[in-house]
């Protein structure tokens, strides 16, 4: 019996996910998260109850703490855990982040609960799985141009934060985060730094 692990914000789609997979003769969800930060705590209360987690299924966008970041702690607290993320965002920059943070597999929430099943069974194997169209999207589109810390200080400016703002909040000196920013600008071809996070965004380079 494979083990699963269900974090999905929104209940009812939660648990249409656990009715469908609890159909499979091989599956059974042991565990439940609705919010990002709650997927650490989950999978160690599985453990502790004797039914450790073999496979984590994330969503991206969860309240708390994105999949991404939750598929990172995860990964770091139990290496043997395989990670699928389901997302309705189908961004190239989403899947190299997820892959990144040690996710086995990529997949839209719109694919068939047999297709999900399956690609449970497949990374349990040892498989990666990506949704061929994210796959395809994500060559096109090229790395991430953005450095981790690029990143930091762009996330940060987002609410119209100042230099000063961003500076204290990363321990950072201002020139430092005048000169991350321009970096973020220059790499992304925009013009300032509200268009330069915009774009980061809808790439999911962020």
């Amino acid at each position: 019996m494979i083990r699963l692990l269900l974090a999905e914000d929104q209940a009812m789609i939660r648990e249409a996910l656990a009715t469908l997979l609890g159909l499979e003769p091989d599956l059974e969800v042991v565990a439940e998260a609705g919010r990002g930060d709650e997927v650490l705590p989950a999978l160690t209360a599985a453990r502790e109850a004797g039914s450790p987690v073999d496979v984590a299924l994330l969503d991206i966008e969860m309240p708390g703490m994105d999949g991404i970041c939750a598929a990172a702690g995860a990964h770091a607290a139990y290496p043997d855990l395989r990670i699928v993320i389901l997302t309705t965002f189908g961004r190239p920059g989403f899947l190299r982040r997820a892959m990144e943070a040690g996710a086995s597999a990529f997949l839209v929430k719109d694919a068939p609960a047999a297709e999900l099943a399956g690609a449970v069974r497949r990374v349990m194997a040892g498989e990666r799985v990506i949704d061929p169209d994210l796959a395809a999207a994500a060559l096109a589109d090229g790395i991430n141009p953005l450095t981790s810390r690029e990143r930091d200080v762009l996330s940060a400016s987002e609410g119209g934060s100042t230099n000063a703002e961003i500076a204290s909040r990363l321990f950072l000196s201002e020139g430092t985060v005048r000169n991350y920013l321009s970096a973020c600008i220059q790499k992304t071809g925009t013009r300032n730094r509200t268009e330069a996070l915009t774009l980061a965004r809808a790439k999911g380079w962020l």
